[in-house]
């Protein structure tokens, strides 16, 4: 895969979740790997596309520090979930946006993320995330948000909240349309994996 960043006129830094147990795996998911590349350094090189900032929150950064791309930053995960996870790593960030991606996502392609970079330069000041949207509601962890949300969000977070969908439903929210929703799959099970792999041969 091409990890040679294409820099974007929109001010973008990204976060990458890796502090899932993978319980459900049985092993760790974000070492797993696809066509002989982790999962996580996968995802960080489809980011690549977009931004040169990548930041990674890990309990094991220790572990990943050899499979990332040498440009990703790595932040100590308190271990409190995705949206606790996620206020840490915005706490770094300096960019207006921020792309969000779970460290499980196989088929995710920067030239596809580099096409919805440039839907940021069309959303209204009042949004705060450009998301996907299924039938269970909002992708909170393929998507993009402002900067600017970590106020509310570190209040959320304050008061007891660790729901992505629960802080969304206040938020404003635009959706990010997709041609192909096949780039959300992401693999927490052995079957997943052996879905992914049957239908990549």
């Amino acid at each position: 895969m091409d990890s040679t960043p294409t820099i974007s006129q929109v001010s973008l830094s990204a976060i990458v979740l890796a502090g899932g147990q993978s319980t459900r795996m049985g092993r760790d998911k974000a070492l797993i790997k696809i066509s002989g590349v982790p999962l996580l350094r996968r995802v960080c090189e489809a980011a690549l596309h977009c931004t040169n900032q990548i930041y990674v929150v890990t309990a094991w950064s220790d572990r990943y520090r050899a499979v990332v791309p040498p440009h990703c930053h790595l932040i100590v995960d308190i271990q409190q979930g995705p949206l606790v996870g996620f206020a840490q790593g915005l706490t770094y960030i300096q960019t207006d946006w921020v792309l969000l991606l779970a460290c499980d996502l196989p088929r995710l392609r920067g030239e596809t993320l580099q096409s919805w970079t440039a839907e940021l330069e069309t959303i209204s000041p009042d949004t705060i995330a450009l998301l996907p949207h299924s039938q269970k509601g909002w992708e909170p962890l393929c998507g993009f948000y402002r900067r600017q949300c970590l106020s509310e969000l570190q209040q959320f977070i304050d008061q007891g909240g660790r729901s992505f969908q629960s802080w969304l439903a206040n938020q404003q929210v635009q959706e990010l349309r997709l041609e192909n929703r096949e780039i959300l799959f992401n693999c927490n099970t052995p079957q997943d994996l052996e879905d992914f792999s049957r239908d990549n041969r």
